[in-house]
Order: structure tokens, then sequence, then C-alpha cells
């Protein structure tokens, strides 16, 4: 008996790409994502998994639905600023300005008088006008390339004066210190670990001293027998104070309280102030460096800041942060606890979950300890993973042994898709116990 080698079964790549549908997804997805998928669908049928006249159809079903790994989840955690869920969700203004950014676009090109214009001015003038008091502005593409361009641009060869309880560690075990010995700069620690003084900063300064540098320890508290100096003291001493404020709180929020903020550092007689975009100001990823004029064209004339300089996706999703409406990250912060309780009742009334209390937090280094009161839809832990797998993710947080689904960062208009989620994920739960 004869017996037909499956691979002769296998429909050639070229008579399946052939197919409209794969045709069709290859202009719009790229070739080698939809080969890939034909690929592994002929492959398929080397194992015997599927017939070969499915081929096409197997290679259709696994297409994604973007030319991109990274894929659109839905927050439950109750952290508002995620790092590992990108921080913070971009305003529809900023998604809009964006999409008409990704073409061609007057990024530094005057349209009336048909010559070169300054980068990303009106995105400039828009970061001036939301810090009142600021002189001039300048952006780069992360927080800590502000403030390592800040420090370069005084400092270079000399000396920068920061508190030992400021030499804050920010993510992936990389430290601000580090960052800016890096470029040549150096830094004498002064203080303790829990009290610093007026006194120790007005020591430490000499000759070769180009700048006081403070930086707000934004992703940790340190409590009981502590002392700091504020900012306005600072301003009393001989060289320039570098403020980073880290969370990129613009102007003073009553729900935060012991944020600092860009506006009352330069109030307070700073010479610059850095922060990020991405966390309180709700906007793209951005280091935000704002202050006296004479201090930020150095930073903008050093070599460094054309390195360091943003792309114009974020020019455009930064100006529409700055003058469009009030951003997911704003909304989510000051979401009405009564309304997150009725929306979770109503999908624990389709789900068979429980209501229970639940503290969000801001999270992405900003606020640590402040406390967002809500409430969450309680689980077993044993959804977590479906609902994380499904379409769309659904990420949610552990809790005392429960899956807790916090809707404060999920968009009322996604409550419907929550719940066929989860009972998805039940579904496919009870189906595995079977």
């Amino acid at each position: 008996m004869t017996t037909t080698d499956p691979r002769r079964l296998v429909p050639r790549t070229d008579t399946v790409l052939a197919d409209p549908r794969l045709t069709a997804a290859a202009d719009r997805l790229g070739v080698r994502i939809v080969r890939a998928a034909v690929t592994d669908a002929q492959d398929q049928v080397r194992r015997g998994d599927i017939p070969p006249s499915a081929v096409a159809d197997s290679a259709v079903d696994a297409l994604p639905a973007l030319a991109t790994s990274m894929v659109p989840v839905i927050n439950a955690t109750g952290v508002v600023l995620h790092t590992n869920l990108g921080r913070a969700a971009l305003s529809l203004a900023a998604l809009e300005a964006v999409t008409a950014a990704a073409g061609y676009v007057n990024v530094e090109f005057d349209l009336a008088g048909g010559q070169r214009a300054g980068r990303g001015s009106a995105t400039l003038h828009a970061l001036r006008a939301a810090v009142p008091g600021a002189e001039q502005s300048l952006v780069v593409n992360n927080g800590g390339a502000a403030l390592v361009l800040a420090t370069t641009a005084l400092a270079a060869g000399r000396e920068v004066v920061i508190s030992r309880g400021e030499m804050v560690e920010i993510g992936a075990g990389f430290r601000l210190a580090d960052l800016i010995r890096s470029t040549g700069v150096r830094i004498r620690e002064i203080g303790s670990t829990n009290r610093t003084a007026y006194a120790d900063y007005a020591d430490a300064i000499g000759p070769d001293t180009a700048a006081v540098v403070k930086i707000h320890p934004s992703n940790f508290r340190v409590d009981g027998f502590t002392s700091s100096v504020a900012v306005r003291e600072l301003a009393s001493l001989p060289v320039p104070v570098i403020v980073d404020v880290g969370s990129g709180l613009l102007t003073a929020d009553p729900l935060l309280p012991d944020e600092p903020d860009v506006a009352g550092a330069i109030a307070d007689g700073a010479a610059a102030v850095t922060c990020s975009g991405d966390k309180l100001l709700g906007g793209p990823q951005a280091g935000l460096i704002l202050g006296r004029t004479e201090v930020i064209e150095r930073m903008r004339r050093h070599p460094l800041a054309r390195a360091l300089r943003v792309d114009k996706l974020t020019l455009a999703a930064l100006e529409a942060t700055l003058l469009g409406p009030p951003t997911p990250t704003h909304r989510y912060l000051h979401a009405d606890p009564t309304i997150l309780r009725s929306r979770c009742e109503r999908l624990a009334s389709a789900t068979n979950g429980e209501v229970v209390p639940s503290t969000g937090a801001v999270g992405g280094g900003g606020a640590p300890g402040v406390p967002l009161p809500g409430w969450a839809i309680a689980l077993s832990p044993e959804l977590a993973r479906p609902l994380r797998t499904g379409t769309p993710p659904i990420v949610g947080r552990i809790e005392k042994d429960r899956l807790l689904i916090d809707l404060r960062c999920v968009s009322p208009e996604s409550d419907g898709a929550v719940a066929e989620a989860i009972l998805a994920a039940i579904t496919i739960v009870a189906a595995q116990g079977s």
C-alpha cells in the first residue's frame, strides 16, 4: 500500500498568497507577516492538524489586527499610570493629532513664508502658556533625558550639589546620579538620607559649583524624622537651581497636595524645571524643561539637545494634550467613587461577581502613597490568565487571592465588552476543569 507523502498535499505558497483575502492583508500588514501566517498553516498540514484545503482559511484567521506586536489592553488594575501598560493613555485629541502628523507636516516649516521655521514652535508656545512664569521651554525624549541635558549644559566638567536623600533610582535599575555623571558632571552629595539642611548646601558651594539640583523623590516616600530644603530657600544661593519634579504636574492639583508642580517651582525661583510628559500631564513620553530664557537657551544650543530631540508625532500629541480637553489621566484620577460603584454593581449582576472596595494608585512614579478610593469586581484568580489572553486583553490585579477588576481606568463604553470577556473566561475555566 502506497502512502502519499503529506508534503505533496501542501498547497504552494504563491497559490495561497493569491487568495484575495491574503492579498488585501499583504497590502495592509505587509507581505512578511502574511507569508509567516501562510507558512504556519502549511506546517499544520504537514503535522496533520488541518486538511490542505484549510490553509488559506487558517492563515487568514491567524493574521494580527495590526502590524505590531503591541496590542491595545483594557487596564482594570486601578493603577492610572501603569508603567508596564504604557503609562498615560492619550486623549482623543492627541490621537487625532498623531494621525495627522503621521504624514508630511509643517514640523519646522513656515507655510506662509515658505521657509524653514523653529521646530515644534507651536508646541513649545502651548507648553509655556500652560505654566505661568516660564520664560522658555524645551522638549526632549523623556524625563531622564531632560535632567541629563539640564545638568550637562550648565555643569559639564564642573560640579552640582545634590542631597543624599534625593539620589533617586528610576526604572530598570537606572539611577539619576549615574545618568548625570555619565556626561562628565561631578556630583557632590550633601546631608543624610533623611535630613538635609540649608547650611549643607551653602557650605558645599565653591568655585567649581555650577548648580544645585533638587530631585523630587516621586516614586517613594520617607516618613518620620526628616527634613529638606524648599526651592524658595535654595533660590537664594549664588548658583542656579535645577528642579526635577518628576511626575509632570504642571500646576497644583488639590488631589495631590504633596506633589510639587512646575509652575510652583518656577515661582519659587528655580532656574530650570524638568519633568515627564507621560505621567500626570497625561501626554506622550517626553521630557519637559521650563525656566529662564538664558538657561533654556544654553540647553537648546548644546549638541546633546539634537540627540535627545523628539519626533513630530510626540510634538503633535503633546500640543493636543496641552490645548485639548481633560486627558484620560485627569478623568481617571478624579473619577467619582459613587459612579464607579454603580458601574461595578451593573457588571457584577451580569457576571455573578462581588462588588468590593478598591484602592487605586497614581502609579508611574507619581504621588506615592496617595490612595484613590474606588470599587472593583472580585472574581476567582483563575480568570486572570484567560482575561489577559482574550480579545481584548483585560489586565486586573490579584489581591488577597482574588482577581479585582477595577473600572477606574476603563471607559464606560467598554463595560459591555468587559462583561462579555468575563463570561467567556468563566466558560474557558469551566471547560478546563471538566
